[in-house]
């Protein structure tokens, strides 16, 4: 199961959103989230779930890999569907009434919305680290942090903690698969049992995990400091960002979709 887990991992490919300026599309990202979070009513939501599923297709990206970014949280969008199904009260008679419970239409409609902005969110998420390496995206978001420098915060070295926790997401996960395969070969019982004893459970999974954790972490920062790495003061890149056209054309169909989406909830207001 943690196999499939694809949270953090970069799948090489030479499709235009590959292609893409790494700035443009953590910007994008950024502006696709807000548009669904603008979003009051399916059709804008509808609009917004097209584009995306649009970027997947262009992306060349695997459509299995959609449903893999969204099996982890599985959970929780299966619970916040839950709340709003049982406790957004409508105005008209209940469609379900029993006991303390009543669902009513307004619940229904409230949580097949929140289900399908989740996916969305989760889904658009997904596609910029699934296209995007590490190492560009490092260097994308120094540049977007840069301003920051004028009051003295150390951005290269933020964006080299985030990337590097995002680049070990995958490694940690596949860590805990190991991990656990190899206490069920010991006659561990993981899957079986109430809350407490499952929470018990993971405390041989969890000891192990954290030192092999930092473990790596010193073996990386060994290795850093072995080829003299100082930061980002006076480094200079292999790979320099450019502005494509192709950059500016998405971008003006995100805008394009933002724009929609505003007059949408001024006309369904």
């Amino acid at each position: 199961m943690l196999k499939d887990i694809t949270i953090g991992q970069y799948f090489p490919g030479n499709s235009v959103i590959h292609r893409m300026d790494s700035r443009f599309k953590i910007v994008l990202d950024i502006l696709y989230v807000v548009i669904l979070f603008l979003a009051n009513n399916f059709i804008s939501l509808a609009v917004a779930g097209i584009f995306i599923f649009m970027a997947y297709g262009v992306s060349e990206i695997k459509p299995v890999m959609m449903f893999k970014s969204l099996k982890p949280l599985l959970p929780l969008i299966l619970f916040t569907a839950a709340l709003n199904l049982f406790f957004v009260k409508g105005t008209d008679e209940p469609l379900v009434s029993w006991w303390i419970i009543n669902i009513y239409q307004e619940g229904i409609s409230t949580a097949v919305f929140m289900i399908v902005r989740i996916i969305c969110l989760i889904v658009g998420m997904s596609l910029l680290t699934y296209t995007t390496s590490p190492i560009v995206l490092t260097d994308a978001i120094e540049r977007l942090l840069s301003p920051l420098k004028k009051i003295k915060l150390p951005v290269h070295e933020l964006a080299m903690m985030m990337t590097i926790a995002l680049r070990f997401i995958p490694t940690l996960i596949e860590e805990t698969d190991k991990i656990m395969s190899a206490q069920k070969a010991r006659g561990a019982d993981l899957d079986t049992g109430g809350l407490m004893k499952r929470a018990k459970a993971l405390v041989p999974i969890l000891i192990p995990l954290f030192v092999s954790a930092f473990k790596r972490a010193n073996e990386l920062a060994m290795a850093m400091e072995c080829r003299c790495y100082r930061g980002g003061e006076g480094r200079t890149k292999l790979r320099q960002l450019k502005a494509q056209p192709i950059d500016y054309i998405i971008s003006l169909l995100m805008i394009t979709v933002l724009g929609f989406v505003i007059v949408d909830n001024i006309v369904f207001v």
